[in-house]
């Protein structure tokens, strides 16, 4: 991560990031700054966005404020076979976020769904193994293979963010 290219993180509190889907029937703020942002090259990410990757915010539910009742919903099954919840709308379809295994209490909102995408960078290239060969990361990117330690890559504000989360 490049910190003169953070806006999000160095962006007041008070500040939302909005965004929404492509025909306006959905909107939704964020109210906090994401606990981590990735940029996921696994198979299924290719696969439901048709694209070569997709940028996740991991931010808790209680920081995405919506105008209108939540988005309609399929669960599909990962690539480890656990369940994952994609989140859409019903009259344009746009992918709006994730919900990643059973329990998991975190929204991962699609970056590109943000009215200014270019507000948060990655902080972590995940699944580089399956990233297609054209790809070309930048020199200073931290990339994983698969996934990684958090104890090694999350802030200590981000862990304790998650930790109270898990808690409730």
């Amino acid at each position: 991560m490049v910190p003169e290219e953070d806006r999000m993180r160095k962006a007041p509190k008070a500040r939302a990031l909005e965004g929404g889907c492509a025909c306006g029937a959905h909107r939704y703020a964020l109210t906090a700054t994401p606990l981590v942002v990735h940029a996921c090259h696994c198979r299924d990410c290719q696969r439901l966005t048709g694209s070569a990757f997709v940028i996740n915010i991991w931010i808790e539910p209680e920081f995405v404020k919506t105008s209108a009742p939540e988005p309609a919903s399929y669960q599909l099954r990962g690539g480890s076979g656990a369940p994952h919840d994609v989140f859409f709308c019903p009259t344009c379809g746009t992918y709006l976020w994730s919900r990643y295994g059973r329990g998991t209490k975190s929204l991962f909102v699609r970056a590109g769904t943000l009215d200014d995408p270019a507000a948060v960078t990655p902080d972590v290239h995940i699944y580089t193994r399956t990233k297609l060969p054209w790809v070309v990361l930048p020199p200073d990117a931290r990339a994983f293979k698969s996934y990684y330690k958090m104890d090694k890559v999350w802030s200590p504000e981000s862990k304790e963010r998650l930790r109270r989360l898990v808690a409730r």
